[in-house]
């Protein structure tokens, strides 16, 4: 995944910049970067926040730097922003997404002369230097990021800074949101709405599929209209979102408030068979909160999630390490976990290790039962588009390891379609195979009607891709 943040502003841009960029750390945990634009041209910092956050990585860079536009980013994989020199001049660009055939189209590039691509570690190609490459094909920025989004199988949302202006392009389906904030001394651009309040912005305008628009500290002009279509992530509400977010103007907890009180009414669990509702922290909690006031059954948080020094959900990158870090951040509330019957709402399962731990710890913590509810469906298909997940094989996903088990092999997409249905033996056999492996005492997945209910935005607006293979 990953965020950003961009400001033009008629002075100083650096200290918005700054904030706007860290206040999306939870989005990306390898690398960081600023550029911004200013008297003395371009001025880029970039560093490494796997073992140190952003403020703390930065702090010497935004007493140094000054601009009157700028653009950050938080990124999960490559190096990022990079400035680039070509016959459009020089520029700096950020972008966040996923490119499917980015091999298929370094080969194409490569074949052009004078073409050439710096690898980062592992011999892998930076995206964002690609998606730069592409953009210089063409005569100018917005025939350029066309032909990039056009091109490219997965998603890509670009910000892009020029001497003139910051171009600001959401990806064709608008799978990843932009949206602008403005204040009187000029406009931003960011991923999170939430990340531009505290810095006096208020919401200007969200950026439509497709659409782009240039950015200047005098206004926002549109370039390309939006598309009709959108295939808007559902996952951003269930967990990537922060709590005070909000997409397409659907508040991010609120929906999850929602869901959890969907799954209630659906489950119909009540005080005579469970004692608690907990959610695991932080993602499960709004959902955990949900269920309660629609059941009825005590809302409790018999574990504390440490965070003062390991403020980052997802650090670090390795994938042993982050589920050993998970588990060393939940402290237990013994008064709240001994004997007592628990109902666990997480955000989702994905490969199930951390989830299978945290049941464990509870147990030996001294609960008498764990019943867990996840707030969406089980994800049967690893992400194309935003990679939520760093699955690196389908495999790894747990429900498919039971559906593998279960048919003796790989299966055929409509087997899988079934096991999608929650209707079906096969998905009731698929619930006990999970189950099982879990520990759990009881497991019931949200279903994928409810929780697009919950969203409250048209369905065919909405990305369901990793639960049921629909793109």
């Amino acid at each position: 995944m990953g965020g950003f943040f961009a400001s033009a502003l008629k002075d100083d841009c650096v200290f918005d910049l700054f904030f706007g960029t860290d206040y999306h750390s939870h989005l990306g945990t390898r690398r960081a970067g600023m550029v911004v634009f200013g008297k003395e041209g371009f001025n880029r910092a970039i560093h490494n926040i796997e073992n140190s956050p952003f403020r703390t990585k930065f702090e010497r860079d935004v007493n140094e730097m000054n601009g009157y536009m700028g653009i950050g980013c938080i990124s999960d994989y490559e190096p990022q922003p990079l400035v680039v020199r070509s016959h459009h001049g020089t520029y700096a660009i950020t972008t966040v997404g996923r490119i499917n055939n980015i091999d298929k189209l370094a080969e194409k590039i490569l074949k052009l002369q004078g073409t050439q691509f710096q690898e980062m570690r592992g011999g892998i190609i930076n995206a964002t230097e690609l998606v730069a490459t592409l953009i210089n094909q063409k005569d100018n920025f917005v025939d350029g990021i066309r032909f990039a989004q056009e091109t490219i199988d997965g998603s890509m949302t670009i910000l892009l800074l020029t001497p003139k202006g910051i171009y600001c392009a959401r990806d064709r389906l608008g799978r990843t949101p932009l949206v602008i904030g403005k204040k009187e001394e000029g406009f931003c651009a960011s991923f999170e709405a939430f990340a531009y309040l505290n810095l006096g912005y208020s919401d200007f305008k969200e950026l439509g599929p497709g659409e782009i628009c240039v950015m200047t500290p005098d206004g926002v002009t549109t370039l390309v209209s939006p598309g009709k279509k959108m295939r808007i992530c559902t996952f951003l509400w269930v967990y990537y979102g922060y709590p005070a977010s909000s997409y397409e103007g659907v508040s991010v907890e609120g929906m999850r408030v929602r869901c959890g009180s969907y799954l209630a009414k659906r489950d119909k669990m009540t005080r005579d068979e469970i004692d608690a509702v907990a959610g695991v922290p932080d993602s499960g909690t709004a959902h955990a909160v949900g269920y309660a006031n629609e059941s009825g059954v005590p809302f409790s948080r018999p574990f504390i999630k440490y965070t003062p020094t390991w403020p980052r959900s997802f650090m670090p990158t390795i994938q042993t390490k982050r589920d050993l870090i998970a588990k060393m951040k939940l402290i237990p509330v013994h008064e709240l976990i001994e004997n007592q019957r628990l109902l666990l709402i997480d955000d989702s399962i994905v490969r199930g290790t951390q989830l299978r731990e945290t049941t464990e710890f509870l147990y030996r913590s001294g609960a008498k039962e764990v019943h867990v509810r996840p707030a969406c469906p089980p994800i049967l298909f690893g992400c194309k588009y935003i990679s939520f997940s760093r699955a690196t094989s389908e495999m790894e996903l747990i429900a498919r390891r039971v559906i593998c088990r279960e048919e003796g092999g790989d299966v055929e997409r409509t087997v899988l379609d079934d096991y999608s249905n929650p209707d079906t033996d096969r998905y009731r056999r698929m619930l006990e195979g999970i189950c099982k492996e879990m520990g759990f005492t009881s497991l019931r997945y949200n279903r994928l009607d409810d929780m697009l209910k919950s969203v409250s935005i048209p369905v065919d607006k909405l990305c369901t891709y990793c639960w049921n293979g629909i793109e």
